[in-house]
């Protein structure tokens, strides 16, 4: 038995979970507020999963085009999830954002200019203008060197491969974490009156994803069993192109800046397929031939953007029923193209990394031959049901802010929200988080070594079982379950089988077992992150069944239109109190006239 007086012990006003962008804009406003924070993180500072995201940060700055405007960014933010967004996360990502970039500028960012010296902006799928502030492709990394570069300035702590398993609470309000030291597996315990989580997504439970490992919905599913719901859980996107070839890339994502800077798909035939799938009024209005559908698409008085820069769903929908219908690459995707459309100078000088990426890890050359690409699981919009304004979730002081917080994105997250998404609302839940914490004054909670002593042996049970489930056994199968049975075109048949499915590996995970010490043993640490993942996926399954159309990030190959009745309609997902996941129906927040005026007639 685990004596908790043994255990190594801290205390902090405000507990960030997560060190990637929204976890340190997070620990940055809190600080900045007052407030004595500690970061943690699962991986090394500096190795958070932002750093993939290579585009850039959308922010209606209107460097490119004078026109673009926090209304327009808005407008284009609610179409590309459906209507399902809670308009004022929408609404304030969109008013905020460019303060954010600018603040990051005078941070230390360095992006890339226009020729009058302001910073660049360039077009990605779904958004009217060209409104992504990005360096080179690789804009994530800027984003996190800058935002960490501050953080340790400000001499905020950081634990570092350290994992927290459960969430303190008493007297009905959080009280702390409890976690372990990935290295030497000793435990560790952390008094807090408030904790954001900035985790990130749950891509790990799917067999084919650009997310990194640390991605197995650890924040959601401490959310969950603190009490939080989980909101739109059914929309999970899927890049439109990750890579399927060479098996060394596969699933890596390709960033949307190569389409955004002249790249186009082509089937097996050679066939630039997307002008098959634009809605019917672009298609009334562009040209025969590729060459002059390239010219009214660059006519820069029209505002269209080419069919390869639609929403990330409807390009992974076309994609996926190119080959379903036979005309994709030999590997299952499509083709990429770009070198047959830019110069060699322009790619290496515009999309550095990929042509370096993919040249070291799998001698595909960029500039000299296309890519073979598919849809691969990316971004959950699914996550904590926060406040708009504060990112608490119902549980008093718990937040959330990132890939993690639902809400923001609705049915489907347009390509570059996701960077200013997490300075918007890092910022605002950090600084919530610390005036919380704050006005505690002396009441903060503290945490029963009771408590402690039980979240340390459901740590341990897996090293008092002999002759168990292998963790990885059971990651493949659940993997292959999301696979097959939830992936990007759903049935009610195959989901009901999935949730049949995730029962039974449930019941397995009950019986995991690991051999060894507790000094870094990756095979205990996926057996406790196992439980994680089936968590989310059994949300993500469940949600799906219930909604019974197809939108955004969700599409139901038995119910392939999308519903009016489903319009206004969210759904929640909350364990009930024999700890089953249920799934409850909520109404949207209703938008307010002077913002309903922006949807007419555009």
């Amino acid at each position: 038995m685990t004596d908790p007086s043994s255990i190594e012990r801290h205390s902090y006003d405000v507990l960030v979970v997560g060190a990637g962008g929204a976890g340190l804009r997070a620990a940055i406003a809190a600080h900045d507020a007052g407030a004595r924070v500690a970061i943690i993180c699962k991986s090394l500072l500096g190795k958070a999963h932002t750093v993939m995201a290579e585009g850039g940060a959308a922010a209606a700055m209107g460097n490119v085009y004078s026109e673009d405007n926090w209304r327009v960014h808005f407008r284009d933010t609610m179409r590309g999830g459906k209507m399902l967004n809670h308009w004022r996360m929408a609404q304030l990502h969109a008013q905020e954002a460019p303060d954010r970039i600018h603040e990051l500028e005078d941070w230390g960012a360095l992006f890339d200019r226009t020729p009058d010296g302001l910073i660049s902006q360039r077009d990605f799928g779904g958004h009217r203008y060209a409104r992504l502030a990005h360096v080179g492709d690789r804009t994530g990394l800027e984003l996190i060197r800058t935002l960490q570069q501050r953080a340790v300035a400000l001499g905020i702590d950081v634990y570092m491969e350290c994992t927290i398993t459960k969430l303190f609470q008493s007297g009905g309000r959080i009280s702390g974490a409890f976690g372990y030291w990935r290295e030497s597996g000793r435990f560790i315990a952390f008094e807090a009156p408030t904790v954001v989580l900035a985790t990130g997504g749950i891509g790990k439970s799917y067999k084919v994803t650009s997310n990194s490992w640390e991605y197995t919905g650890d924040g959601h599913a401490l959310a969950l069993e603190a009490g939080a719901s989980l909101v739109n859980m059914e929309f999970v996107q899927f890049h439109p192109t990750g890579m399927v070839w060479p098996p060394s890339v596969k699933g890596i994502l390709v960033t949307e800046s190569v389409r955004g800077d002249g790249g186009v798909l082509r089937n097996s035939e050679g066939r630039r397929f997307m002008f098959d799938y634009i809605p019917e009024f672009f298609k009334s209005e562009t040209a025969d031939n590729e060459d002059e559908a390239d010219r009214w698409y660059e006519d820069k008085t029209n505002n269209r953007r080419p069919p390869e820069l639609l929403p990330r769903d409807e390009v992974a929908r076309a994609i996926n029923a190119e080959v379903k219908a036979g005309r994709g690459s030999p590997h299952g995707g499509v083709f990429l193209d770009i070198a047959s459309r830019r110069s060699e100078e322009f790619i290496k000088r515009r999309l550095p990394s990929m042509y370096h990426q993919f040249k070291e890890l799998a001698d595909v050359d960029i500039t000299a031959e296309p890519m073979e690409v598919g849809p691969t699981c990316h971004y959950v919009m699914g996550g904590v049901a926060v406040d708009a304004d504060t990112e608490e979730s119902i549980v008093p002081g718990l937040y959330a802010a990132g890939e993690v917080a639902g809400g923001m994105h609705g049915a489907n997250r347009l390509g570059g929200n996701s960077l200013s998404d997490l300075l918007v609302f890092g910022r605002r839940a950090g600084t919530s988080a610390a005036e919380a914490a704050a006005a505690l004054a002396g009441e903060r909670p503290t945490i029963p070594d009771d408590d402690i002593r039980a979240a340390a042996e459901a740590a341990l049970a897996p090293f008092e079982r002999q002759g168990g489930e292998n963790a990885y056994t059971v990651q493949q199968d659940l993997q292959d379950i999301m696979h097959r049975l939830v992936g990007i075109i759903r049935k009610a048949d195959e989901m009901e089988q999935a949730l049949e499915e995730l029962d039974t590996l449930n019941e397995r995970c009950s019986r995991l077992s690991v051999e060894g010490h507790r000094q870094y043993n990756p095979g205990w640490h996926l057996a406790l992150d196992l439980h994680n993942m089936l968590r989310v996926s059994q949300c993500i399954a469940m949600a799906a069944l219930e909604r019974t159309e197809s939108r955004g990030g969700h599409t139901r190959d038995d119910f392939p239109a999308t519903e009016d009745s489903w319009a206004t309609v969210n759904l929640h997902c909350v364990l009930d109190d024999d700890g089953s996941v249920a799934v409850r129906h909520e109404e949207l927040p209703s938008m307010p006239d002077e913002l309903r005026t922006l949807f007419e007639d555009k």
